[in-house]
C-alpha cells in the first residue's frame, strides 16, 4: 500500500499519469485540523496501538543469544514503526483528503482499488487477519507466561505454575484463551461503543510496564555506571529521555481525564490497578514470603 500510494503521490500511477503530490497535507485546514486539544485527546488512542513492544524483553530468558538477537530486534522494531506505521499514515493522508476518509471505507482498500487492483478488499482483510492472529499469538504467550510466573511466586494458584513437557505453561495459556472467548461474547451482546471503552481501559493498565522499566532504568544505571561504557546498546541522551518520556506519558494520560469519551475509561483503568495491588498485599506478598522461607530451608537443609 505504501509502495501504491507513492507511486499515485509523486508519478500519477493509477491516476492517469497526474501526480496527487502532498498538497492534501494542508488543504481544507488539512493540517492540525483539529487544533491541539483534537490532538491532545488523541494521544491515548495512539498510545494504545504502541503497547506491546515491551514483550520483546520476555523473550530474553528463551532466546540463545539475547544479547545479540534483542539489540536486533530492538532496533528492527523502531524502523518498521517508523516506516509501516508512519509511513501507511501519510500516505493516507497525502492521498485523500481528511474530511473524506470517513466516506471512503478503508483507505488501504481505496488505495489499491484506485490504481486497479480490484481484490483490494480480500487482499487488506487478508492482511489484517494475519496481523490479528500475530497479535492475539503474542499476547498469549505472554499473557500465559505472566500466569506461570505469578504462580511460581506463589501470587497466583498452584496450577498456574504446572508447565507441558514441552515447557509451555498450559494452565496460564488455557486461562487467556477463557477471557479472549469471554471478550468474543461480550462484542456481540454489549454496545457498539464497547471496543473504545475496553481498548481505552487498557491504556493506564498498559503503562505500568512502561514506567517500571524507565524508572527501573535510571535505577540500573547509576548501579552499574562503569558497565554502561561496554553496554551494547545505549538509550541515545538517557536518562533525560526517560523523564521526557514519563512526563508525556502523564501528560497522555492527563488527557485522558478531561475528555468526556476516554474519562470512564481511564477510572476504570484505575479500578483494575486497585484491584491488583488490593490483591498483591492481600495473597501475594505473604505467600511469596512463605514460598521464599521454605527454600531457604530445603537450601540449609541439602547444605
Amino acid at each position: 500500500m505504501i509502495i501504491a500510494g507513492f507511486g499515485l503521490i509523486f508519478f500519477g500511477i493509477g491516476n492517469g499519469g497526474d501526480a496527487l503530490g502532498i498538497s492534501n497535507l494542508w488543504k481544507n485546514s488539512g493540517f492540525f485540523t483539529g487544533g491541539f486539544k483534537g490532538f491532545f485527546f488523541a494521544l491515548s488512542l495512539v498510545v494504545g496501538a504502541y503497547q506491546g513492544v515491551e514483550l520483546i524483553g520476555i523473550t530474553a530468558g528463551e532466546a540463545k543469544d539475547p544479547q545479540k538477537t534483542l539489540t536486533t530486534a530492538i532496533q528492527s522494531t523502531i524502523w518498521r514503526i517508523l516506516v509501516f506505521y508512519i509511513g501507511a499514515i501519510f500516505i493516507i493522508v497525502t492521498v485523500y483528503p481528511w474530511d473524506q476518509l470517513s466516506s471512503i471505507g478503508s483507505p488501504f482498500v481505496a488505495t489499491f482499488a484506485k490504481i486497479g487492483i480490484t481484490a483490494a478488499a480480500g487482499i487488506i482483510n487478508f492482511v489484517i487477519i494475519t496481523a490479528a492472529l500475530s497479535g492475539c499469538n503474542s499476547g498469549i504467550y505472554s499473557a500465559g507466561r505472566m500466569l506461570y510466573t505469578l504462580g511460581v511466586n506463589g501470587q497466583a494458584p498452584k496450577f498456574f505454575a504446572k508447565v507441558s513437557n514441552n515447557g509451555v505453561p498450559l494452565a496460564g495459556t488455557l486461562g487467556v484463551i477463557i477471557g479472549l472467548a469471554v471478550g468474543v461474547v461480550l462484542s456481540y451482546i454489549a454496545p457498539k461503543n464497547l471496543f473504545v471503552y475496553v481498548y481505552a481501559a487498557s491504556v493506564l493498565p498498559g503503562m505500568v510496564p512502561w514506567f517500571v522499566i524507565l524508572i527501573s532504568q535510571i535505577q540500573f544505571r547509576k548501579v552499574n555506571a562503569d558497565a554502561m561504557e561496554k553496554h551494547p546498546f545505549k538509550m541515545p541522551f538517557a536518562p533525560f529521555t526517560n523523564y521526557l518520556t514519563i512526563a508525556y506519558l502523564v501528560m497522555v494520560l492527563v488527557g485522558m481525564w478531561f475528555n468526556d469519551d476516554t474519562r470512564v475509561s481511564l477510572i476504570a483503568g484505575i479500578v483494575f490497578l486497585c484491584l491488583v495491588v488490593i490483591s498483591f498485599y492481600a495473597f501475594g506478598i505473604n505467600k511469596r514470603k512463605l514460598i521464599l522461607d521454605d527454600q531457604t530451608q530445603k537450601e540449609d537443609k541439602v547444605s
